[in-house]
């Protein structure tokens, strides 16, 4: 849930709070404030047990980051010096397995692939997945068929200009033909 929605459901249940004390029946908050009948129990069952204060939000839900605001900014940075500067000179990307084992490396922290992919997109990065090669692959057979073989095979295309980019696009009535096969010439156009 976004920030947003959670300051909307916490606005909501302080509302609902509002109109328990006003003696106000659960339907019927559920009514005024367009929540669902089962959310407008709930509340109430937990404003009876505890009052207003039952119904304030305990914060997001979810693990707690295990690395403090300082620790995310290290990482940040370690992020935005490349792979390459912590030991991975093979290729320039992050991956989720990376930096997970670079969390584990600087911060002595266990994260798993997909708790590394939610924390990089958290600070603003996106894990990358290499394009895997097979060992055996010959660069310069490669370059050699694409120049010479596809060449052929994929000729010369269309010229640019030659065509609308738009689909929708109706002609003009000057290039519509006059009668076309099957046409009664005698007969008007609807």
């Amino acid at each position: 849930m976004t920030v947003a929605g959670r300051v909307r459901r916490e606005s909501v249940r302080m509302q609902a709070a509002e109109l328990f004390e006003q003696e106000v029946k659960p339907p019927e908050v559920a009514r005024r404030l367009r929540v669902s009948l089962k959310s407008a129990y709930q509340w109430h069952q937990l404003w009876r047990e505890g009052g207003v204060g039952a119904l304030a939000s305990r914060g997001p839900s979810g693990s707690r980051c295990r690395l403090s605001p300082r620790c995310l900014e290290k990482l940040a940075a370690y992020l935005e010096q490349g792979p390459a500067a912590h030991g991975w000179v093979e290729d320039q990307v992050w991956t989720a397995a990376r930096v997970a084992m670079l969390i584990g490396r600087k911060f002595h922290v266990s994260y798993s692939v997909s708790g590394a992919t939610r924390l990089m997109h958290r600070l603003g990065f996106s894990p990358q997945v290499p394009a895997r090669r097979v060992a055996e692959r010959d660069e310069q057979a490669v370059t050699a068929w694409k120049e010479a073989t596809w060449a052929e095979v994929k000729g010369p295309g269309r010229p640019a200009g030659a065509t609308s980019a738009s689909r929708t696009k109706q002609a003009s009535p000057a290039d519509r033909p006059e009668a076309g096969p099957g046409d009664d010439a005698d007969t008007p156009r609807s």
